[in-house]
C-alpha cells in the first residue's frame, strides 16, 4: 500500500464558541498594540500603539510584562519615562473594554495615550470620523459595510488624525503634555462589526513540479536551565518526530585560559555544561539527526582588547585577529574531542547570529573571511564539518552573506545558508534566501524559528492562541516560498518552552503540551524526506505549502485559514484514495480525529475558524 498525508494547517483557535463565545477575540501583543478584534475567527483588523510623542511601542522596543487574567489581557511597559498599563478585557461578540493610565516621570511638551493606525490603501475610502468622545472608521462597498470600527472615550480629549503615504493615525492623548507625578486614566470602549466571510476556498496542488527537499521539523537544544530542560526535552524528543538539532558549544567553558586545554582530559573531567552540551550532541545524533554546533559566548582570551557591550545590552562581542590562529585551534578541538569521545561529527559550524554581535560579532567581509579560514582548517585536521552561511539574527541582513556569495574560494566550505526567523520579513527577502542557497548548491535552514525574541520577559504569551497562530502561519508561509530543509524550532528545551508545567517559567502543576506542542508535532509529521510542491489557495485567508515522497506516495498540504469557517475543497491529489483521517488542533482540541471521502483526487473539508487541520491518507 503506497500511504498519502494530506495536512490542512488553518491556524490555532477559540475554545469551543458555545463555552468561550468572547475569550480571546482581541488580538493583543505583548508590547501592548492590538492587531484587530475577531468576529467568528474573522479579523476586524486595524492597530493600535501606546505613544509619547513620536515613540511607540513595538515588538523588543521596550521592556514589557504581558499577563492574562480571565478575559483581561494586561500590559505594562515604560516609554519614554511614561509607565503605561493597558487592560483589555472581551466582554461581548465584537466588543471589548480598554482601561489606560499613565504616570509620568517627567514634565515634557509631549502628549501620551494611544494611536490607531490603519493601512491608507486598505482603508482610502474609509469615512473616518475622530471627535473629542467618539472615534469611528466605517470601510463599506457596493455589498455594505466591509469594516466597522467605533470607539468610544469615557471623556473629552484632543484626538488628531495625521495622513501620510503609507498609514492613517488617529492620536488619542490621555494627556496632553507630560507633567512629572501626575497620573491620568482613560477608558475606552472598542465596537467592530462587518462582512463575515464564510465563503468556500479552492486549493490546487500541482504534483508535477517537486521542488526543495523538507526533511521535517528540527530542534535547538542550548542547555540553559538544568532545572527544567531534561523533563522537556524528553518529552519532545518522545512525542514528536525531530529531524535536524542544533546544540552550543560552551567554548568560555572549553578553553578559558589560551595556554589551557581539554584535549587529554576525559570525558567525565570536562567542565559540566561542556559535557553535557555534548552529550546532547550524541543523544541528537543517535536519533540520526544531523547536528549544528553554534556558539554563542567566547573567553576573554580570544577577545579584542577595545570589545564592549553595545547599548541595549548586546554583548557584540569582537575576536581578536591577531589570535585567529589559536581561537581556530581551539573551535577545532571541541569538534574534535566531540568526534573523538562522543561520536559526533557536527554537520556544520557557525557563530550564533554574528551579523548583530549575539556573541560574537562580524561585519559580512569578516564573516566570510573567517568561513575561509576555519574551513580550511576543518579540512587540514580530517573533520567534514562545513561552515553556515549567515545564521543571522533574523531573515532581513541578506547583505550580510553577499561577500561569502560572491567569493568562490568560500563555497566548498559552506555546507548550507541559515538565517533565523524572530522578526519577520517580506516575500522577497525570502526568496533572497532561497536563491542564495540555490547559487552555492546547499540546503537552506531556518536556524531559529520563533516569532518575538523578547517573549521570555513575558512568558505567558505562550499560552495564547494568538501566539500560536502567528508562529505557525510564518512557519507555513516560509516552508511555501523559501523551502527549507527544516526550521529548527527555538527551542525544544524549556526556553520558550512548547510545553507548561513542571516548573517551566515558573508554572506549576504536570507537563502538559501547549497549543504550540500540537501545532508543531502536526507539522513535524510531515512526510519525512518529501519535496515542496507548488500550491494555490484561493482566499486570502488561507496560507498554504504542499509537499510530497511521490516515491512512497505520501503527500502534504499545509494551510492556515486566517478567516472565519468556511468550506475547501482540496484538488490535484492521487486519484487512488477513497478517504482522509482528519486531525483537528485548536485552542479547544490537539489533533482530534475524523474522517472524509476522497473521489478522483478531489476531497471536501471543512475548516473550522482559526484551527490547525491534518488530513492523511493512503493510496492503493
Amino acid at each position: 500500500m503506497k500511504r498519502l498525508f494530506l495536512f490542512l494547517l488553518v491556524g490555532t483557535a477559540i475554545n469551543t464558541l458555545a463555552a468561550q463565545p468572547f475569550a480571546n477575540q482581541t488580538e493583543v501583543m505583548a508590547w501592548g498594540n492590538l492587531t484587530g478584534i475577531r468576529i467568528d475567527g474573522e479579523l476586524i483588523d486595524f492597530e493600535t500603539s501606546l505613544m509619547v510623542g513620536d515613540s511607540h511601542s513595538g515588538k523588543e522596543r521596550y521592556t514589557t510584562h504581558y499577563e492574562r487574567q480571565g478575559d483581561t489581557q494586561i500590559v505594562r511597559t515604560v516609554i519614554d519615562r511614561v509607565s503605561f498599563v493597558q487592560q483589555v478585557t472581551d466582554v461581548e461578540r465584537g466588543r471589548c473594554l480598554l482601561h489606560l493610565e499613565l504616570a509620568s516621570d517627567t514634565t515634557r511638551s509631549l502628549p501620551a495615550g494611544l494611536c490607531l493606525h490603519l493601512d491608507a490603501v486598505r482603508y482610502a475610502d474609509a469615512k473616518i470620523k475622530a471627535g473629542r468622545r467618539q472615534v469611528s472608521v466605517r470601510l463599506a462597498d457596493r455589498e455594505g459595510v466591509v469594516r466597522d470600527i467605533q470607539l468610544k472615550l469615557s471623556r473629552p480629549v484632543k484626538t488628531v488624525v495625521t495622513r501620510t503615504s503609507g498609514e492613517i493615525r488617529i492620536a488619542v492623548p490621555v494627556m496632553d503634555v507630560l507633567r512629572k507625578g501626575e497620573t491620568q486614566t482613560l477608558d475606552m470602549e472598542w465596537s467592530v462589526s462587518g462582512r463575515i466571510d464564510h465563503s468556500p476556498a479552492a486549493v490546487h496542488v500541482d504534483a508535477t513540479q517537486p521542488g526543495r527537499l523538507f526533511v521535517g521539523m528540527g530542534g535547538n537544544f542550548r542547555l540553559q536551565n538544568p532545572s527544567t530542560d531534561p523533563a522537556v526535552i524528553d518529552y519532545c524528543l518522545d512525542n514528536m518526530r525531530v529531524a535536524y538539532g542544533r546544540v552550543e558549544m560552551p567554548w568560555r567553558d572549553w578553553q578559558p585560559d589560551v595556554n589551557a586545554s581539554f584535549m587529554e582530559t576525559p570525558p567525565d573531567g570536562l567542565p559540566r555544561h561542556v559535557r553535557e552540551s555534548m552529550e546532547m550532541a550524541r543523544r541528537l545524533a543517535a536519533k540520526g539527526m544531523p547536528v549544528i554546533v553554534s556558539c554563542w559566548f567566547p573567553p576573554q582570551w580570544a577577545l579584542d582588547r577595545n570589545s564592549h557591550r553595545r547599548s541595549g545590552g548586546v554583548a557584540a562581542l569582537r575576536l581578536d585577529t591577531g589570535k585567529e590562529q589559536q581561537i581556530i585551534a581551539s573551535l577545532i578541538d571541541y569538534l574534535l574531542y566531540l568526534k573523538i569521545h562522543y561520536g559526533v561529527e557536527a554537520a556544520m559550524f557557525s557563530f550564533n547570529e554574528s551579523d548583530i554581535g549575539i556573541d560574537v560579532l562580524h561585519t559580512a567581509d569578516e564573516h566570510a573571511a573567517f568561513i575561509k579560514a576555519m574551513g580550511r582548517a576543518l579540512v587540514e585536521r580530517g573533520l567534514a564539518t562545513k561552515m553556515l552561511l549567515g545564521d543571522t539574527s533574523d531573515a532581513n541582513p541578506t547583505a550580510f552573506i553577499l561577500p561569502a556569495l560572491n567569493d568562490r574560494e568560500a563555497w566548498p566550505y559552506i555546507g548550507a545558508v541559515s538565517f533565523h526567523s524572530w522578526r519577520g520579513c517580506n516575500d522577497e527577502k525570502l526568496h533572497t534566501w532561497a536563491d542564495a542557497a540555490r547559487t552555492l548548491g546547499v540546503p537552506l535552514l531556518v536556524g531559529e524559528g520563533s516569532t518575538d525574541a523578547a517573549a521570555w520577559r513575558y512568558p505567558q504569551i505562550f499560552g495564547e492562541s494568538t501566539f500560536a497562530l502567528y508562529e505557525i502561519n510564518l512557519y507555513v508561509r516560509m516552508l511555501a516560498i523559501c523551502q527549507p530543509l527544516s526550521i529548527l524550532q527555538w527551542q525544544l528545551t524549556a526556553d520558550y518552552s512548547l510545553l507548561k508545567g513542571g516548573g517551566v517559567f515558573g508554572s506549576q502543576g504536570v507537563l502538559t503540551p501547549t497549543q504550540r506542542f500540537w501545532n508543531i508535532k502536526q507539522l513535524a509529521a510531515t512526510p519525512e524526506n518529501s519535496f515542496a510542491l507548488p500550491v494555490t489557495g484561493s482566499k486570502q485567508t488561507l496560507n498554504c505549502a504542499a509537499f510530497a515522497d511521490v516515491a512512497r506516495g505520501e503527500y502534504c498540504v499545509h494551510m492556515v485559514n486566517n478567516g472565519a469557517a468556511c468550506n475547501a475543497v482540496v484538488d490535484g491529489l492521487p486519484a487512488k484514495i477513497s478517504k482522509a483521517r482528519v486531525f483537528v488542533t485548536n485552542a479547544g482540541a490537539s489533533m482530534t480525529e475524523s474522517t472524509v471521502s476522497v473521489t478522483n483526487g478531489t476531497l471536501s473539508v471543512s475548516l473550522p475558524p482559526l484551527s490547525f487541520i491534518s488530513l492523511m491518507m493512503t493510496t492503493d
